[in-house]
């Protein structure tokens, strides 16, 4: 790598391949975050100087960027290098995206309509978009209702001395959560759940009626959990 230096004075590098929504960051931020750092994580690693510079816009209206990167203790050259290079990049700015946006509500589901269960085609047949893998704050019991065909679980608020459950958080444009919410059976209904980052969404809780000779399985922490064949709550 030194010897790359006796012929050029910097590498040009695209800063990320791509540009994420934010709900596509929050489901999957490991793996995302590491995609951004495709061309520009080495320089890191391999104790070198790098700056970046704005380079216009995709077709989408996204912004696009370019890095220079460099040995380690150039970050002056590197700058200056920039300075000469922005004058000549495509930076004006895209035409005011003026287009009505649709309303959408969040909806955290808790039992049969997560991924891979029974009802998520309910959603997906409302193009919901997933928004979030996450829990619920500590203030929750998650009962296995009886007699429920599929089997269905009721997330019921206690307050302080409950549990964290394991929900998905589902964004639907308001028209299709209506038609969404219009079908929910009692006992079940959609109120307000609390999660884990104290945030507060639409979601599946439960009458109290719905405890009645169920089993308290707050301790398997989530539905998907407590039907896996080694939970020791599904299989004393």
């Amino acid at each position: 790598m030194d010897s790359l230096w006796h012929d050029i004075d910097a590498l040009l590098m695209p800063t990320a391949p791509t540009i994420y929504r934010l709900s596509e960051v929050l489901a999957e931020p490991i793996v995302l975050n590491s995609r951004l750092g495709l061309y520009t994580q080495f320089a890191n690693l391999l104790d070198m100087s790098a700056v970046a510079v704005p380079a216009g816009f995709r077709e989408n209206a996204t912004g696009f960027g370019v890095s220079l990167i460099g040995p380690a203790w150039t970050d002056r050259p590197l700058i200056e290098l920039a300075q000469r290079l922005e004058p000549g990049l495509p930076l004006g700015r895209p035409a005011l995206d003026e287009t009505p946006r649709t309303q959408t509500v969040k909806l955290a589901v808790v039992g049969a309509h997560l991924a891979g269960m029974p009802l998520h085609w309910q959603l997906t047949s409302r193009g919901a978009r997933l928004s979030a893998r996450t829990s619920t704050a500590p203030l929750y019991r998650l009962y296995a209702m009886r007699d429920q065909t599929p089997p269905k679980p009721a997330l019921v608020h206690v307050g302080p001395g409950g549990g964290s459950i394991e929900v998905e958080v589902y964004e639907l444009e308001l028209g299709a959560f209506g038609s969404f919410v219009a079908e929910v059976p009692a006992p079940l209904a959609i109120g307000t759940v609390v999660l884990a980052d104290d945030t507060s969404v639409r979601g599946f809780v439960a009458e109290p009626r719905a405890t009645e000779g169920a089993r308290d399985i707050t301790s398997a922490g989530g539905w998907r959990a407590y039907l896996s064949p080694s939970c020791e709550v599904a299989h004393p």
